[in-house]
């Protein structure tokens, strides 16, 4: 058969070279001073983000080179949050960019390193190792109360409130700590954080809170909800403590991570009973007070069984 000539004016368009780029970002994680630290760019207001390259073996091994190679730290567990490819996540020349979020964990950092910020200055309202925070009550609660009310039907104003209590705990409901990313985004749907307001009406009130450019705050809430769900059911905690430490130390960054309270001794017993640590036979001060003993994370326990979660013994108020 005779392919037909085409005019050269008639000549299909080829493809663009560059139709689709997918970027990288980081949930970078460590435990610092009592705080749940993440790594960020742009005075806090961006999380890290790097592009996925043709040499790179495959999407984590890319993360992992870039962010290794900024922050000069090895990363220890990582995986996969979640992909943004909506179509006003436009790139450079009007390309498609995906964007694939990962959380990853690293080994203490010293104060004030780089850009190492608390999650609790992106999200204030989800620390309750001290109590309820005052800004559920005095701002979070009338403003969704408030959202609430202004509600077209009663069913839907129903709904909404609904959906304030078991997120937030409030009118004696429990608080979730895995719900971290529900809350951001009731907040986002009820225009109480600055990043609405750029596709949203202005609320008269905001509630406190760094905000962070695009959905990185949101991409950050996924990471907040993921690790604290982990921690129950993965040792991931040892990933975020050094090779040696003492069991209050374990203690303290869980309790950052959970943004809750453990109970002390049952803590300790079951880090006993599911053999997580071991004895390294040395001692450390621990400010003032007897010498504690220092412990590590005993590496045979994923081999021997798997693991079932530590069921982790948070204090309910």
């Amino acid at each position: 058969m005779i392919a037909p000539i085409i005019a050269p004016d008639e000549q299909p368009e080829p493809p663009p070279l560059h139709a689709l780029q997918a970027d990288l970002i980081a949930v970078l994680v460590a435990v610092s001073s009592g705080a749940p630290r993440v790594m960020t760019l742009e005075g806090g207001r961006a999380l890290p983000s790097g592009p996925f390259e043709l040499g790179h073996r495959s999407l984590q091994s890319g993360l992992r080179a870039w962010v290794e190679r900024q922050t000069h730290h090895p990363l220890g567990y990582v995986e996969q949050l979640y992909t943004f490819a909506d179509k006003d996540r436009g790139g450079e020349g009007g390309a498609r960019t995906i964007s694939i979020s990962y959380l990853g964990l690293t080994r203490e950092m010293s104060g004030g390193e780089g850009g190492w910020r608390s999650w609790y200055e992106y999200f204030p309202w989800e620390d309750h190792r001290a109590g309820v925070p005052p800004v559920i009550g005095g701002l979070v609660a009338p403003a969704l109360a408030g959202w609430s009310a202004a509600a077209p039907s009663r069913a839907e104003r129903d709904h909404r409130r609904q959906r304030a209590i078991t997120a937030f705990g409030l009118d004696d409901q429990p608080w979730n700590e895995e719900m971290t990313l529900q809350r951001y985004e009731l907040l986002y749907e009820a225009g109480l954080v600055p990043e609405a307001h750029r596709t949203a009406t202005a609320a008269d009130k905001t509630v406190p809170g760094t905000t962070m450019m695009g959905d990185h705050r949101r991409i950050l809430a996924t990471g907040v909800a993921r690790l604290r769900a982990k921690i129950k059911y993965r040792p991931v905690v040892f990933e975020l403590m050094p090779d040696t430490f003492t069991l209050l130390q374990l203690q303290r960054c869980v309790e950052a991570l959970a943004g809750r309270t453990v109970h002390k001794q049952n803590f300790r017993r079951l880090m006993e009973q599911q053999e997580l640590v071991e004895e390294t036979g040395e001692l450390t001060s621990e400010g003032i007070g007897r010498p504690a003993k220092l412990f590590r994370f005993r590496h045979a326990v994923l081999a021997e069984r798997a693991f079932a979660g530590t069921k982790l013994p948070l204090a309910r108020p």
